[in-house]
């Protein structure tokens, strides 16, 4: 690798890297913040690939540009590592997400992964279309759906179809249930389940076919409820933050410049191997697993998801940006008897939790969308997005672009009533809580200049 690649990886988006081995490989590394094809892996990834080539387990994250990255991770009986992004061995961002743009990245994986050639499963996405690419690039490996790949695409589903909350609850816990105990008879039960449960005119849509090939559930059988449970947590939270990372901003460097940030935070990578390294007859978790996803990041990572699968793109592309605020910030909720107090920070805003939802802040009064102030909310119950919070244009399946919809909402109009009524309600506030000389001498100033700007005593009402 040359030595500039090096160096503009060290100081990529202003982050140093600090991994006792030098990066392994990186490609065109340009001036502007987005990157039209990027390569990386790291001296610790080879080495934990060369580990476990067995089965490769491929996620995709889009970021608002339509730039994909696409993260390696190796999975299967002997890998121990369940921390989130703890079993990544490969990042890569296709010029283009086609036949040649793919076969590039796959070639480029394997000129560094000798071996490659022991690959025998790889784990996909239902959406991952290219699979003919895939097979010639890995022609003695067998391409399977992930399991969590078919549970979050089921959960999306079960969102997508508003269906009654006892029934969607139902269906919810179920597959969470299957899906930590993925036996044929579980599985058998689940589907006779959505076959009574989904309208049969978009029971088609669900693709419950794939709970009866056993095929997929072989390659994740072998774990037991406990290993299942934390695999499934381990990746939610991987999932969730190359989606916060990645997937919130436009630009490509600085998204990679937070997942390095957070794997160089979050990770020992030489304990980490020592942990993961087991005989291959032994398939028992060691006792020092990495630190279970708190209850907060579970509970984002679903409201996220919730997002991906109600809203339109542009929809989910706006509340992903108010989302990240949340996770960023601390949030102060009050509740009273209808209404929640909502303050991240800056000004405070009222929440009227019953659907629609509903809140003070200018976002969700110009785009009746969930706000910041509203996911706070959700987070804080451990509740996901519901279809009736959104409004009909705003639901999944209706098109529209991110300029048209961002150039037909704003006004001017509603841009200054919010910020006076903002005001109005800070000053309300200030003078309920001042002692009695000092609200006389505000009062006496706001008079004056009622008076002044709109008219004497007798028309003005303060």
């Amino acid at each position: 690798m040359p030595p500039s690649s090096s160096m503009a990886l060290t100081m990529l988006n202003g982050l140093l890297i600090e991994d006792s081995s030098p990066p392994t490989l990186l490609h065109q590394i340009s001036k502007t913040p987005q990157l039209d094809t990027f390569n990386y892996q790291s001296c610790f990834m080879q080495d934990l690939f060369a580990h476990f080539p067995e089965v490769l387990f491929i996620h995709r994250t889009y970021n608002p540009r339509g730039k994909v990255l696409y993260t390696f991770l190796v999975d299967g009986p002997r890998v121990q590592l369940e921390g989130p992004l703890a079993r990544t061995v490969f990042f890569a961002i296709p010029t283009n997400e086609d036949a040649k743009g793919l076969a590039q990245m796959f070639q480029v994986f394997k000129k560094f992964n000798p071996a490659w050639e022991r690959v025998c499963t790889i784990l996909v996405d239902p959406h991952f279309l290219l699979l003919p690419t895939l097979t010639m690039e890995f022609p003695t490996a067998e391409v399977l759906l992930s399991a969590f790949h078919i549970c979050k695409f089921l959960q999306g589903k079960f969102y997508q179809l508003s269906l009654e909350k006892p029934v969607q609850n139902v269906l919810l816990s179920s597959l969470q249930s299957t899906m930590c105990s993925a036996t044929a008879g579980n599985l058998r039960k689940l589907y006779t389940l959505l076959s009574n449960c989904i309208p049969s005119t978009r029971l088609p849509e669900l693709h419950s076919h794939w709970l009866l090939n056993d095929r997929i559930w072989l390659a994740h059988r072998w774990r037991s409820r406990a290993q299942s449970n934390r695999y499934f947590q381990s990746l939610e939270i991987t999932a969730h933050l190359l989606s916060q990372f990645f997937g919130t901003t436009p630009f490509e460097k600085q998204g990679m410049a937070s997942v390095f940030r957070y794997m160089q935070q979050n990770h020992s990578d030489k304990a980490s191997l020592n942990l993961a390294v087991a005989p291959k007859d032994n398939h028992t978790p060691s006792d020092a697993i990495l630190e279970s996803p708190s209850t907060e990041q579970l509970v984002e990572a679903r409201i996220q998801h919730s997002l991906n699968a109600i809203c339109t793109g542009p929809a989910a592309q706006l509340c992903l940006g108010e989302l990240a605020v949340v996770q960023k910030s601390m949030h102060l909720i009050g509740s009273g008897s209808e209404k929640v107090n909502i303050q991240i920070l800056e000004d405070t805003h009222n929440v009227q939790p019953q659907a629609p939802a509903s809140c003070s802040c200018y976002f969700n009064q110009a785009f009746h969308l969930p706000c910041r102030h509203i996911l706070a909310m959700l987070s804080a119950r451990h509740q996901v997005l519901q279809p009736d919070m959104l409004q009909a244009q705003w639901t999944s399946g209706c098109a529209a672009s991110l300029d048209s919809i961002l150039g037909s909402k704003w006004s001017a109009t509603l841009d200054k009533h919010l910020a006076v009524t903002l005001l109005t309600e800070e000053v309300g506030r200030l003078l309920q809580h001042c002692s009695k000389e000092e609200f006389e001498r505000r009062y006496s100033t706001l008079r004056e200049l009622a008076d002044s700007w709109i008219g004497p005593y007798e028309q003005v009402q303060l």
